[in-house]
């Protein structure tokens, strides 16, 4: 996206000509050793008003919570948790939604799926901002060294939602944004490296890869 370079000439013509009208953009850049301090970057940013967004950063400590229990080597039996079940309880959590089954206010409720037990104390970290796929690969690095040392966890999860109204959603197939907006992928890794993939979309979307 170089000025002057084709896909940037590309661009211009197809916004003026084609397609003549203002809107708002967000963009980030994946700097590499030949873009050198992202000059090029900031000479094309500084025809235009823009502002720079800085991803935000949220945090909740969880403590006496019910969790449902998890086996790397049982994924679905006796004595671990369902894959889909414990997926619909991560995302109760991240809610916060209420796990202990009594009704108040609410015409529905929700308990934690069995087998279960009770979580001391858990970490629920939100990160909001348009990451690319290199940082996401990064934490993903990150939180599996967490296991290197003995801890007391036996598994951690990583959820990547994308935006709700993104053209696309996986590979080059449109995204169903007015049917539905589902857009997202979950990792649940275990100490012994295994671990488990969710991948998520509308149903008017075509299938993850």
């Amino acid at each position: 996206m170089s000025p002057g370079a084709k896909g940037h000439q590309r661009l211009m013509t197809s916004l003026k000509e084609w397609v003549p009208m203002k809107c708002d953009l967000l963009i980030t850049s994946k700097m590499t050793a030949a873009d050198g301090d992202g000059g090029a970057l900031r000479t094309l940013l500084s025809q235009y008003s823009f502002e720079e967004c800085r991803p935000a950063l949220q945090t909740r400590t969880l403590k006496e919570t019910p969790c449902p229990s998890l086996l790397s080597s049982d994924l679905i039996g006796e004595k671990s948790c369902d894959p889909h079940h414990f997926l619909e309880w991560l995302g109760a959590v991240s809610m916060d939604i209420s796990c202990d089954n009594e009704a108040s206010s609410f015409l529905s409720t929700y308990v934690c799926p069995e087998p279960q037990n009770i979580m001391n104390q858990g970490l629920l970290c939100s990160i909001t901002g348009f990451l690319i796929p290199e940082n996401i690969y990064s934490l993903l690095l990150e939180l599996r060294r967490y296991f290197d040392e003995p801890k007391f966890t036996s598994w951690l999860s990583m959820t990547v939602h994308g935006f709700m109204d993104s053209p696309v959603s996986w590979g080059t197939t449109e995204h169903g944004f007015l049917k539905g907006g589902e857009n997202f992928y979950n990792f649940v890794c275990f100490r012994n490296q295994d671990y488990w993939l969710h991948m998520a979309t509308s149903s008017h979307d075509g299938c993850p890869p």
